[in-house]
């Protein structure tokens, strides 16, 4: 015989307190640790300790629960097991805990306790060795019968269970490598035993004494799977059984009760299910497949599962709408009147709506489009969509695409999967009832992709007018024609629509709104709907068209109207708050004055109009004379509880705080190196500054605030050609050489450091910005301009133009620079914009830096060019 452990354990270990379970050597045992020394032990020995010797622990069993946390070290058993620590598992929610799972290694005995805390550490005396076994003749004869007995009834218990299971099949090999004295802890451990029964194979420290207490347990064991398998009828028996039983279960019932009852409803229901299955306008495909489907369910048990999932699948092909539709309206009068009710401006959206109408009008067969509005957050894509519905008088159903990352959310699930359902499509068609409902799909642009499959490819099918009229949903795997249902998409942009999805739809791009469109639509829809939902009349608050463009200009900077329509409703509930306090508590009136009331109706109204008109001429003349007091306290002072409260600058200041944008467009433009930039972004336009500086150095270009490889390779290209031009246009660095690198460093910044920058429209602002430097002259303080340039001088058309103007027009710019070939793409910049503006068209860098300065930019005369003869 080998050695029971061949391992040496050190003398000291750090010991593990358990009482969940008995670990033996050569076994293995997943235990938590939750208690403070357990938990300081792993902390310290396992998750900081990278030898083996760390990893290796006294396991000390049957110990009072360690997650009491005692100062005293409870008394510990004599004899444990050295283990080695596998693997460390830990979680801090809810509260920090730890899973061990622990390989035994060998028995050991305490010899003394060294020390309590953190952790218990332990000088031990390693029982499991060679030296500790029988060395006479006649001891290792008897061990060896009780080993061959041991191993019999081990082989015998193996081959009782099933050799197919491959843990079986692994454990009838393991009896023949592992040596015999190794073989009663590790059947201990398989075997079913209680934990006390595992301590005693513990504390065996003699194998002899061992074998002979692992015995009966085998036996033990034995005789319980004898029993058990006597106890077993054969399958088919069972299966006769339930056969024979099933039908005079059905015959015995008594009528009346309440499983008769179930039954007779039951019935009644796949009845009429019947009835709407064969009544219905299916076509003829999906007839088919529901006939099959019924006679199935009618042959099935109802305890069955898949006979709810049959039923559910029935009912959902009765509800959808296969030929069920709503009329058109298609007055175009009405339906121009009603768009232009509900929505401002959006002339290109409203004029494709219209168009369709027409159209529809002249041919009804007419497939519905795919349209996608474009356009950054809060100009009211989905609102249109939802007024389109109206303007059509057909029904309206969203379905938001945010984040959906499954396919099935659109395709559907399989039958064959429990909790299967349909997808989004076919759901919001049962929803809504018809078959040409008006569908938006919001926000197609941030569908996400994972391994359940990429959602926008499965859109593809959907929105591909060629193909959607024969639609297949995993669910129904039936063909639904969907060619009648008018499809409405929207985008903040289409950067991250796959390119095959986005070749499907058409795009109408949505801009941001004007100043003065903002007006109208705060006046028109926000103001109204804040005061109704605030429960404010017009006699209550005022707000005139000056603070509204104050708030616009000075407190919102959006394309859209959503930080409007919050301002709005701040100011509500600010004078909400005024009209609650002022308000007296109402007097019970009687007949006579109710009476007296309704008569002089029309003189108090007349009344309260005429102290109002007086009230604001006193208020304009007040606040124009010395009282720079806020409206609300002036109002608590002269303002009788009648009059409406108006909202000035001042009151603004008050409610909102201090304005939070400002227009420092000529400070900023105070010295050379500063110009004025136009970009875009998904909100809409904005102005961009550009800084450049220079300093003594070895020609080095730094660029600085968030740059992306396109403006920094723009940048590149700017001093690059100014470079080249610097003799013809006479600038010189700080040394009055023409090499504007020679000794010396340029640093260039774009203002708003924390914001990413990237794009190629800021080419010619970069250029305009260093000629301003190295020439000395100061940029005009009202010129704005984008375009790409070329390492040629040329200058590139860029996109975004519409955004990039109104942004230069909220700024209160003059002037505005665009690439020549850009000069189309004012058509569509509203007509008030274009006459407070002035644009000049570029084609070169010359005729940007000639309309940049003040007097133009003086260029020195090449003499002596030779004419080509080519």
């Amino acid at each position: 015989m080998s050695s029971v452990s061949p391992i040496q354990i050190p003398s000291r270990l750090p010991l593990l307190l358990t009482h969940e379970g008995v670990l033996l050597p050569g076994s293995t045992m997943r235990t938590s640790v939750d208690s403070a020394r357990n938990l300081q032990l792993v902390r310290s020995r396992l998750l900081k300790g990278t030898s083996l010797q760390s990893t290796i622990l006294g396991v000390i069993p049957n110990t009072p629960d360690p997650a009491s946390d005692a100062q005293d070290l409870p008394p510990l058993h004599r004899i444990g097991t050295a283990a080695l620590a596998v693997q460390v598992v830990g979680s801090n929610w809810p509260k920090p805990h730890y899973t061990l799972l622990i390989t035994g290694l060998c028995r050991f005995q305490i010899v003394q306790v060294l020390k309590e805390k953190p952790y218990p550490i332990a000088e031990v005396e390693q029982l499991d060795r060679l030296e500790e076994f029988p060395n006479t003749c006649k001891m290792r004869e008897e061990l060896g019968e009780l080993s061959e007995q041991f191993y019999k009834y081990a082989v015998q218990l193996v081959e009782m269970l099933d050799m197919s299971v491959p843990a079986v099949a692994k454990l009838r090999r393991l009896l023949d490598s592992l040596p015999r004295e190794a073989l009663p802890d590790i059947l201990t451990s398989i075997i079913r035993t209680s934990n006390k029964e595992k301590l005693q194979i513990l504390d065996a420290v003699s194998l002899e004494e061992r074998f002979k207490m692992t015995i009966p347990l085998l036996v033990r064991q034995i005789e319980g799977l004898k029993l058990l398998q006597k106890t077993r009828k054969p399958k088919q028996d069972d299966d006769k059984r339930v056969i024979a039983i099933r039908p005079i279960r059905r015959i015995t019932h008594i009528p009346g009760t309440l499983e008769d009852e179930d039954d007779d409803e039951d019935n009644d229901d796949i009845v009429m299910l019947e009835k709407k299955i064969r009544t219905s306008s299916m076509p003829e495909q999906a007839h088919k497949v529901c006939v099959k489907e019924i006679k199935r369910l009618k042959k099935m048990p109802q305890s069955m599962p898949e006979y709810a999932l049959t039923r559910n699948y029935l009912e959902l092909m009765v509800e959808l709408p296969w030929n069920k539709s709503t009329t058109d309206r298609l007055d175009i009068r009405a339906a121009r009147i009603l768009l232009d009710n509900d929505h401002y401006a959006m002339e290109k959206l409203k004029k494709r709506v219209l168009e369709y109408l027409a159209v529809r009008q002249l041919k009804n067969n007419l497939k519905g489009p795919i349209l996608c509005f474009v356009g950054p957050p809060g100009v009211g894509k989905t609102s249109v969509g939802r007024s389109v519905a109206k303007t059509l008088g057909r029904e309206f159903h969203r379905i938001a695409l945010g984040g959906v990352c499954d396919q099935s959310d659109i395709r559907g699930h399989r039958r064959t999967y429990v909790g299967s359902m349909p997808g989004r499509i076919i759901n919001g068609l049962k929803t809504v009832g018809v078959n040409n409902p008006v569908f938006l799909l919001d926000e197609v642009d941030k569908l996400g992709k994972s391994l359940q499959g990429d959602p926008a490819a499965a859109l593809l099918e959907v929105l591909d007018p060629e193909q959607n009229h024969n639609f297949t949903d995993h669910y129904l795997n039936v063909a639904f024609d969907l060619s009648q249902v008018l499809f409405i998409a929207t985008a903040n942009t289409t950067a991250t629509i796959p390119a095959a999805l986005l070749d499907r739809m058409e795009i109408i791009q949505v801009p941001g709104y004007t100043q003065e469109e903002k007006i109208e639509i705060a006046h028109r829809h926000l103001i109204p709907k804040q005061l109704e939902q605030h429960g404010l009349t017009p006699q209550q608050i005022q707000i005139p068209q000056v603070t509204t463009l104050d708030i616009i200009t000075r407190y919102t900077r959006e394309a859209g109207v959503r930080s409007l329509d919050r301002k709005l409703g701040a100011i509500c509930r600010a004078v909400a708050v005024k009209v609650a306090e002022g308000q007296p508590k109402e007097a019970k009136l009687e007949r006579s004055d109710v009476a007296e009331r309704e008569d002089t109706k029309g003189i108090v109204q007349f009344v309260n109009c005429v102290r109002s008109m007086v009230f604001h001429v006193c208020r304009e003349h007040i606040l124009e004379d010395e009282k720079p007091e806020s409206i609300s306290d002036t109002a608590e002072l002269a303002l009788p509880p009648e009059m409406p409260i108006l909202i000035d600058f001042h009151a603004l200041k008050d409610i909102l705080g201090p304005p939070m944008y400002e227009m420092e467009v000529s400070q900023r433009l105070s010295q050379p190196g500063v110009a004025i930039g136009l970009a875009w972004t998904p909100l809409g336009g904005e102005i961009m500054f550009v800084e450049a500086s220079r300093m003594d150095g070895e020609g080095q270009l730094t660029l600085t605030g968030q740059l992306g490889d396109v403006m920094k390779e723009s940048a590149h290209l700017a001093i690059s050609w100014l470079r080249s031009n610097a003799k013809k246009y006479q600038l010189t660095n700080a040394f009055g050489s023409f090499d504007l690198l020679d000794n010396t460093d340029i640093h260039l910044h774009f203002p708003a450091g924390a914001v990413t920058k990237d794009g190629p429209s800021a080419g010619v602002t970069i250029v305009t910005c260093l000629a301003s430097l190295f020439s000395g002259r100061l940029v005009r303080s009202d010129v704005a301009m984008t375009g790409e340039i070329t390492l040629r001088g040329l200058v590139l058309p860029v996109g975004g133009i519409k955004d990039k103007v109104l942004a230069a027009h909220r700024a209160g710019l003059k002037q505005v620079i665009i690439p020549r070939r850009n000069e189309k793409d004012l058509e569509g910049v509203p007509g008030n914009v274009r006459q407070d503006l002035s644009f000049v068209t570029a084609s070169c860098l010359d005729e940007v830096l000639n309309a940049a300065f003040d007097g133009g930019f003086t260029v020195k005369p090449r003499p002596g060019l030779l004419n080509s003869k080519l």
